[in-house]
């Protein structure tokens, strides 16, 4: 069998381990947390910021949600609480008041699946929270829905008291392959809650096609030096 020339045995081998480094998949647990949501008309989008860099208008709906998830995409949305998805709705008994603003939230506790240990969580509801002009999201959550609870890194574990106990812990037996860069920390309160892109390679992967790069570089060279 004819043998290949050096050079050509050097890109193959690159080649091959780099298609092995993209290959191999990110893992990455579910995690049950308070998800920080944000309202444009019908539609809720994850919040790009934690709720403690948020500066909502007046006249915005927020909202949360409690539930088991990995992914940003994937994390479950409030749902819609009967007569009042709006913020006409929410905040209709509140009067605008000077030097105020008012911000209409959604808080989504879940279901008995998300809550696990077959724990009862307490129905959607909505409340307004009417808070001074340079309030944060944060605030506005605190005005309506104490007891609030946080851990060191200030994400919000309990919301209303719920739950009791835990925060942001991975759920047991939920560990699947996924795109690692679509993989979002439980949202702390002053940490961005986005995804980066959404769908570009991990950092892992991009360090991985360095060193293959780099080695087979080097490879060549010593090749040449033998030559010369």
């Amino acid at each position: 069998m004819a043998r290949l020339p050096l050079r050509a045995a050097t890109v193959l081998v690159a080649l091959g381990a780099l298609l092995a480094v993209c290959a191999l998949p990110a893992h990455a647990a579910s995690y049950r947390y308070w998800s920080f949501w944000q309202r444009s008309g019908d539609a809720w989008t994850y919040a790009q910021t934690g709720p403690a860099l948020d500066r909502p208008a007046d006249g915005t709906v927020e909202g949360w949600r409690f539930a088991a998830s990995a992914e940003a995409q994937d994390a479950s949305k409030p749902r819609d609480v009967p007569g009042a998805t709006t913020f006409g709705a929410i905040c209709a008994g509140t009067p605008p008041k000077g030097g105020t603003k008012r911000v209409a939230l959604v808080l989504d506790f879940g279901t008995a699946a998300d809550a696990g240990g077959g724990a009862a969580p307490p129905a959607p509801r909505t409340a307004c929270a009417q808070v001074p002009g340079d309030a944060t999201g944060a605030d506005a959550l605190a005005a309506v829905a104490k007891p609030l609870r946080y851990n060191s890194a200030g994400m919000v574990c309990a919301v209303a008291g719920y739950p009791r106990t835990g925060c942001g812990e991975p759920v047991a037996g939920t560990t699947r392959a996924t795109d690692a860069s679509k993989t979002p920390a439980p949202q702390a309160s002053g940490d961005s809650g986005g995804d980066g892109d959404g769908g570009g390679p991990s950092v892992g992967v991009f360090a991985g096609i360095a060193a293959v790069l780099a080695l087979g570089g080097a490879a060549l060279w010593q090749a040449r030096r033998r030559r010369g």
